[in-house]
């Protein structure tokens, strides 16, 4: 017999079988000798009392035996001589497109501007040691795309709970823990997910799909409103009657050949703002209201979110025992984010901190079309890397410091590799922009007190929070709305905010693609 339970337990408790027993049965009519398991379906952290409690959904197994389930990767047919689909990127809207692929029978072709995922680590070296960035390879580009060595955080608002289960369970067949399908923000960690990465990669090819890198695509190939394919930079030509385009939020050159090309695209409002790093005890002691959280609990996270100015004004990216990274993906501009090991062990926390952008807020820009919001987002860009003088150094301030628009006299070392340079950040963004800023970091130390601390330092800017661009597609069949045949993909096309949702709609593309193709045969 199996009995499904609701339960608020000690942290503790949520971490020990023996004593989770022990409360079922203080709690039910349930005998202990009767109860041979008791499994974790979900688990959330309760903090907004004093006393930090776990929230848990759990299964109890009655004098009945548990038998652990087992996920394993999927099989498929072998799809080599099978039609063609072009897939152009290799993140998670891209990968778990090929997978999609294999799964209905279509052979996936993935090319990727990028490295693979064990060749791009000497890229971020360069950038975090010698300042040189690859603008084909860094943090945002090669294989696995920017959540590979960014965290891989798989919270999603998502309410299609069947397909956000569906990803997570092929996360762990390739190599994930199983308590990803169990927590309420599941997390992987930077160092788990080239493995998970190289992997699907690998399964591709193991069934006959191709995957491609250091395949930049320099044009797509569109006759009679229709597309043929896409020419690479070293001027090989990938012919398929689809192409689903699945470039990720950064891919600027892919954004300016649609413009130049004429296939409509339309400008997408953003956020931007900073990304702030306290000490991780300090944000522990404000989210469980202890001086130590102990061993029971994880590093806390927090999310925050303020009105200013009639501006959303919120936490970005929460990053808890992480680093701050440098995320340039052309020389001559500075860009900040985010990541975390699996363990989150390391003794900072980092938050992007960012302001509600609205598509008026551009004007200035109105030259660009739709362009726009790309051509605000590298001005700001440079001009940092112009403040840390022309060097992946990134200009900052201490918190308390930026809120008066007082240059710090001097920076403590944070987790940012490259380095610091102090500046004054109100010179950076517009007065609207740092108003918003300022004023959202005090309301947010009204919420955690002690937030607003001289010892934290803002690094600026988080400027790449989605796509600056819409590429719009038709609502039913997902085919770009002229161009027959161009599936706009995941991040990048704005239609995704992370990997789960990439992940989700990369996955829906490959489905609405096939549809299609099995019609015109």
């Amino acid at each position: 017999m199996q009995k499904e339970l609701q339960l608020q337990v000690t942290p503790e408790q949520a971490a020990n079988g023996e004593l989770l027993k022990q409360y079922v049965t203080h709690t039910t009519d349930i005998a202990m000798d009767d109860i041979t398991y008791v499994e974790i379906l979900k688990r959330s952290i309760d903090a907004r009392q004093k006393e930090v409690k776990i929230n848990l959904k759990v299964r109890v197994y009655i004098n009945e035996e548990y038998v652990a389930p087992e996920i394993t990767k999927p099989s498929y047919e072998d799809v080599s001589n099978q039609p063609p689909l072009l897939i152009i990127g290799a993140g998670p809207a891209g990968l778990f497109a090929a997978l999609k692929c294999l799964e209905v029978g279509r052979k996936p072709i993935v090319l990727d501007r990028g490295k693979d995922v064990k060749a791009r680590i000497k890229d971020l070296k360069n950038i975090n040691v010698n300042h040189i960035v690859n603008p084909d390879s860094n943090y945002c580009f090669g294989e696995g795309g920017a959540g590979t060595y960014s965290d891989g955080k798989l919270y999603t608002r998502s309410k299609k709970r069947g397909d956000v289960q569906e990803i997570l369970k092929l996360l762990v067949a390739f190599g994930a823990k199983q308590e990803i399908t169990v927590d309420a923000h599941p997390h992987i960690g930077t160092n788990k997910l080239p493995k998970i990465i190289a992997a699907i990669r690998n399964h591709i090819r193991e069934f006959g799909g191709e995957v491609h890198f250091e395949q930049k695509v320099v044009d797509i190939l569109v006759d009679s409103d229709a597309v043929q394919g896409v020419r690479t930079a070293d001027g090989t030509l990938f012919e398929a009657p689809q192409v689903l385009l699945a470039t990720g939020h950064s891919a600027r050159d892919i954004f300016e050949l649609l413009y130049e090309k004429g296939i409509e695209i339309e400008a997408k409002p953003i956020a931007m703002g900073v990304r702030v790093e306290h000490e991780q005890k300090l944000i522990d002691s404000i989210q469980y209201s202890c001086e130590d959280r102990g061993e029971y609990l994880p590093p806390a996270p927090y999310r925050i979110v303020k009105q200013v100015n009639d501006r959303g004004v919120y936490s970005f990216c929460m990053c808890p025992g992480g680093v701050v990274a440098a995320c340039a993906t052309h020389p001559g501009e500075v860009v900040t984010n985010g990541w975390s090991g699996s363990q989150r062990s390391r003794p900072t926390a980092n938050s992007g901190i960012v302001v509600e952008l609205r598509l008026e807020d551009f004007k200035d820009y109105e030259k660009y079309g739709p362009l726009r919001v790309m051509e605000f987002q590298k001005a700001i860009e440079q001009k940092a890397w112009e403040l840390a003088g022309k060097t992946q150094r990134v200009p900052a301030q201490r918190l308390v410091d930026f809120t008066k628009g007082k240059v710090s006299t001097d920076l403590p070392k944070t987790s940012y590799s490259p380095g610091l340079t102090s500046a004054n950040l109100k010179e950076l963004f517009p007065d609207f922009m740092y108003e918003a800023l300022r004023k959202g970091f005090i309301e947010m130390n009204k919420s955690m007190k002690g937030y607003l601390t001289n010892e934290a330092v803002v690094h600026a800017p988080e400027s790449r929070t989605s796509s600056p661009v819409r590429i719009p597609r038709n609502r039913e069949t997902l085919e770009h709305v002229r161009i027959k045949g161009l599936y706009p993909c995941g991040e990048g096309a704005g239609y995704a905010g992370g990997i789960i949702s990439a992940a989700i709609d990369g996955r829906k593309c490959v489905e609405a693609a096939h549809k299609i193709f099995n019609q015109t045969q």
